[in-house]
């Protein structure tokens, strides 16, 4: 764990408590306090993702508290490792904790999945900021997570699409290597890049390779001898910086292109120079984009974080409409189930937030390109699936 990630723990961690406190001194004047949880990785190997995503969860709550509402909220913490079954030990737990009335999350979509056993008998509303597996709103398959999943991001088969675009981009004739992690998400998102690939160009090889694999000198040399000028990565961070690391030790100088689980601030740091010049995706737009000088600041000050995440802006936003629903009376969870269906919102960007029936957003919305440039991740634009 990097420096930033511990500075953003304790900095977290002492919101919370301080959120904690607030809401107990306050309790002797008779003022009411319920609680939301964050799921996603806090530890592991994905932590980042999840440290990325949290502080934009305790800057809103920590907004709303400092209006001195009649109903506090409290925040707790749910370290789900972006692993399925660490999902499965923790999930009962959550559901059974009455005071929880809403829950921002899951960030991956293995946990999610691992979680709606739980979840959907107890009623407890979910809306993620990041969980992106299609069949998570799929009606016509069971690891749907009908009637309680909500997010506030478009899902992969829209994200596929734009990965593919954004590495065939000013590549005359793309000859694309496509490689997946073997999970839940690395695997259905390339999956749904390939046939979007075969438009823009010819697919030379395709690999899976599983998560935590230590050497990626196997599947560079195979890439390499392909004449791929292109390779697309489906996975996590960890992995997408070791992977490219080799690919660039190996002589490779193909574009490196991989979506939202390889785009988190430690990203850069994980993978050192052979960073420069990859290609990332993911259904959000930069924090500091959409707020002011002053508002960025106010950010910095109460979280800590000088460099806000990505997904910050999904979490921020899936935070104010559970606070949106609690300050219209919503106190339980049948109330904030129905206010979460039936309501809509405007996200910090402007835009419009309504759920279709199954959890997703009516309209879809556009994913964003990033590039890694001088060490940095610099956010592009939005690019229509």
């Amino acid at each position: 764990m990097n420096k930033n990630s511990k500075r953003v723990l304790a900095v977290v961690a002492a919101s919370v408590l301080a959120l904690g406190t607030v809401a107990t001194s306050q309790a002797n004047a008779k003022v009411k306090e319920v609680t939301l949880a964050f799921q996603g990785p806090l530890t592991g190997a994905d932590a980042q993702l999840g440290q990325d995503q949290l502080p934009g969860a305790v800057y809103a709550i920590a907004l709303y508290n400092a209006t001195k509402p009649k109903v506090k909220i409290n925040l707790v913490k749910a370290d789900s490792q972006c692993d399925p079954t660490v999902a499965t030990n923790i999930a009962p737990g959550v559901a059974a904790n009455k005071k929880i009335i809403g829950l921002i999350g899951t960030s991956c979509s293995g946990e999610a999945r691992n979680s709606f056993p739980y979840y959907k008998p107890a009623g407890l509303t979910m809306i993620s900021p990041s969980a992106t597996g299609v069949d998570l709103s799929n009606p016509k398959v069971k690891s749907n997570g009908f009637p309680v999943f909500h997010r506030v991001v478009p899902f992969d088969s829209a994200q596929s699409v734009v990965l593919a675009k954004v590495a065939a981009k000013e590549i005359t004739s793309p000859k694309f290597y496509i490689v997946d992690d073997q999970t839940t998400y690395g695997k259905p998102l390339c999956d749904d890049v390939k046939p979007a690939a075969k438009k823009l160009g010819t697919i030379v090889g395709t690999d899976s390779v599983p998560k935590l694999t230590s050497d990626y000198s196997s599947v560079a040399s195979k890439v390499i001898a392909s004449g791929a000028n292109s390779v697309i990565y489906c996975g996590y961070q960890t992995d997408g910086a070791k992977f490219v690391k080799a690919l660039r030790d190996g002589g490779s100088k193909a574009i490196f292109s991989a979506g939202d689980g390889v785009n988190t601030s430690d990203f850069t740091t994980l993978a050192g120079s052979a960073a420069e010049g990859v290609r990332l995706t993911a259904p959000d737009v930069p924090f500091d984009l959409l707020v002011s000088k002053t508002q960025l600041a106010d950010f910095q000050k109460v979280t800590g974080v000088k460099v806000p995440g990505l997904y910050v802006t999904s979490t921020f936003n899936a935070a104010n409409i559970f606070i949106d629903c609690i300050k219209k009376g919503k106190l339980t969870r049948p109330g904030i189930a129905s206010c979460v269906a039936t309501g809509s919102w405007k996200g910090i960007g402007g835009e419009t937030i309504k759920f279709d029936r199954y959890g997703d957003l009516v309209g879809g919305a556009p994913v964003g390109e990033f590039i890694v440039k001088d060490g940095v991740i610099k956010y592009l634009g939005g690019i229509a699936a």
